[in-house]
């Protein structure tokens, strides 16, 4: 290795003091959300969705995702539903049951899960906050 010499060790110094604040304003990839208790539109007690918004889908079997946040407050359920596209799940907030024809499993904050198209889905928040399921509906071309 060579020897590094003032200069040089003074400019490495220089450009990381530089980059610190730059990399304390990254942020991660799914931010933690809070909404209130009137945001979006309730479809089961203490269920609300919050629609994000639809977006192309360069997937040749889907012309677009719609994302949507599908809110729970501790304890909620929403009911065993036959699925009308298929989705990814991920969990924003809180732990969920999940309830499938043929199983059961838990699912934990940071973690995905998903449904297809016929098949049925049940959700209960078993955490004590408001637990958060981000979903992308994979909408068919």
């Amino acid at each position: 290795m060579k020897d590094m010499n003032r200069r040089s060790a003074l400019a490495l110094g220089m450009a990381a003091t530089a980059a610190t604040p730059l990399l304390m304003l990254a942020s991660p990839a799914f931010a933690k959300k809070e909404y209130g208790p009137n945001d979006g539109k309730e479809v089961q007690p203490g269920v609300r969705i919050v629609e994000l918004g639809t977006f192309n889908s360069d997937i040749p079997a889907y012309k677009s995702i719609s994302m949507i946040d599908i809110v729970f407050q501790p304890g909620a359920v929403f009911p065993e539903t036959v699925m009308d596209n298929d989705m990814m799940c991920y969990i924003a907030a809180g732990e969920f049951k999940i309830k499938k024809a043929d199983k059961e499993f838990t699912v934990k904050e940071g973690e995905m899960y998903t449904c297809a198209k016929g098949k049925t889905d049940m959700a209960t928040n078993t955490s004590n906050v408001v637990g958060i399921h981000t979903v992308g509906l994979l909408i068919p071309a």
